[in-house]
């Protein structure tokens, strides 16, 4: 602590204070100090690890576009054509699967979508798999599904007595009935998803000329990321997800994690990789770590796109991010043994999928973000004697925070909300990150998150404007964030009263940051018909 600074509390005669100072001076030194230095070194250490994975990407991304490896170059792919002796035969059975639970402003969308797929009438099945509990929202879907029946649609509207295994139990379920034994191929759409009509006709060709890829996985358009600033905010990390991070891993490894909806499966590689299993919250993951294993590759088609919504509550948007984050952590726990024991896989392979894909992206990615940018980083200002570098606090940083925002290019001017956003968010993601990986008490929470669909679409149509719900207090105040926020806020006054190294400037944006979203006034906003 600085001498100016506790000669003055020592001369103002408090003695509470004069207590604090001695007990602080005590163990600062030979406790306090070693240990953020250490927090420092280990900070430093994932930081290099995370932006080494940040600048590969971003050059393979770049020699992706200069060689124009296209997927429809790299793989074989044709447009499939009518055969005159086989007829319909000749094209593959395929199962559209709609998991959906109480989606009462949706389902109409999603099954619309479905039915409207252009793929021969008797080659196609969608199956509606209804774990709603709500029974008047039950009863809507099952007449949506009569409905398109009678226009002649093969629709199957399925239902069980219990929700075990959440979504990964549903779509288990949903293969076992007798008539998924025709099928060749399985689409997933989770109930927001509004695929195009051409859809199957631009993935299926690479699973029909193509014996060893297992997945087609398609990228996501959001339908309202215009809505309001935190749509905003999450269209920019999921744009990057999919313009960088799934098309490295398509081009360089064919793998990489599965979406969970707007995919393509070959059913045979689903069975051979053991089917769904609800041992995670990210069964779509769990299924794509277990093909890959088994020697099946996969591929990514950026230009197919699939609308669908994104969280417009930060309720929503944090239980989706507490699955997100505590799910993959929970399945490197369990699967990084038989990972490591496979032999179908070569060791680069293997490298890639422990390494950069569960250890760098899914676990050190989180717990940077907010361990050091939000506890040590800070700390340092109150023990001077603990130096961070430039390169390390300003300079990395910054380069990881530009490769992140160009996936966005529209939304560069709000490069810096962005930041502030993801590091208030990396608080939830570092703490479902650790409940993963020590399998804690809400390691298999499953909360469906909410969608707005038509809610949204009749509220831009009326112009009405964003009403605010009431919200208790104790509803409103997020205790975390806030109690973040007064520590960032303690340390930028530290800073600016003592401090040589102008961290203020950050440390007062991140803690009103904090503040915003503690006190509830971030995605509360959400349209009403």
């Amino acid at each position: 602590m600085d001498p100016v600074y506790t000669a003055g509390l020592l001369r103002g005669g408090d003695m509470s204070a004069q207590f604090g100072v001695v007990v602080w001076s005590q163990f600062k030194a030979p406790l306090i100090v070693p240990l953020l230095r250490l927090a420092v070194v280990i900070c430093l250490a994932m930081s290099l690890m995370l932006f080494i994975e940040r600048v590969y990407m971003a050059v393979v991304i770049v020699l992706v576009k200069l060689l124009g490896r296209k997927p429809e170059k790299t793989y074989k792919w044709e447009q499939m054509k009518d055969d005159v002796e086989l007829g319909n035969s000749a094209y593959p059975m395929v199962l559209v699967q709609i998991p959906m639970y109480n989606e009462k402003e949706v389902y109409q969308l999603s099954i619309g979508a479905a039915c409207g797929l252009s793929w021969p009438s008797d080659r196609i099945i969608v199956q509606v798999l209804d774990d709603s509990t709500d029974p008047v929202i039950k009863n809507m879907v099952e007449v949506e599904c009569m409905r398109w029946a009678n226009k002649g649609i093969n629709i199957k509207y399925e239902i069980r007595g219990n929700r075990n295994g959440y979504k990964a139990g549903a779509l288990k379920e949903g293969m076992k009935r007798s008539y998924v034994k025709q099928c060749d191929l399985v689409a997933i759409f989770d109930a927001d998803f509004q695929p195009e009509p051409d859809f199957l006709w631009r993935t299926v060709p690479f699973l029909i000329h193509n014996p060893r890829i297992a997945l087609v996985q398609t990228r996501w358009k959001f339908v309202n990321a215009d809505e309001c600033l935190m749509t905003r905010m999450q269209e920019m990390s999921l744009d990057y997800h999919f313009t960088v991070e799934q098309e490295v891993g398509s081009s360089t490894y064919a793998f990489f994690g599965f979406n969970g909806t707007a995919g393509v499966w070959r059913i045979a590689a689903l069975n051979e990789a053991g089917g769904w299993q609800d041992r995670t919250t990210v069964e779509d993951m769990d299924l794509a770590v277990r093909a890959t294993l088994k020697g099946w590759k996969f591929v990514y088609i950026g230009g197919v796109k699939v609308k669908n919504e994104l969280p417009s509550t930060l309720e929503a948007y944090r239980y989706q991010q507490h699955r997100w984050s505590c799910g993959p952590a929970n399945l490197f726990r369990k699967m990084a043994m038989e990972i490591i024991r496979n032999k179908k896989v070569s060791l680069w392979k293997k490298v890639h999928v422990i390494y950069s894909f569960f250890v760098v992206r899914k676990v050190v990615a989180h717990i940077v973000t907010f361990i050091f940018y939000c506890i040590v980083l800070p700390a340092t200002v109150l023990v001077p004697e603990v130096a961070v570098p430039k390169w390390g606090a300003v300079y990395i940083p910054s380069i990881i925070t530009i490769l992140n925002a160009v996936g966005t290019p529209r939304s560069l001017h709000l490069i810096i909300f962005w930041i502030l956003f993801e590091n208030v968010m990396s608080l939830h993601r570092t703490k479902a990150t650790f409940i993963g990986l020590l399998e804690a008490g809400r390691v298999n929470e499953w909360i469906v998150t909410e969608k707005l669909g038509d809610a949204l679409k009749g509220n831009k149509a009326s112009n009405k404007p964003q009403k605010k719900p009431r919200l208790q207090l104790r509803e409103r105040l997020h205790l975390l964030e806030l109690g973040v926020g007064g520590y960032l806020f303690f340390c930028g006054c530290y800073d600016l009263a003592f401090g040589k190294n102008h961290y203020f400037f950050y440390l007062y944006a991140q803690a009103i940051a904090f503040f915003i979203v503690g006190l509830g006034y971030v995605g509360t906003f959400v349209p009403k018909a």
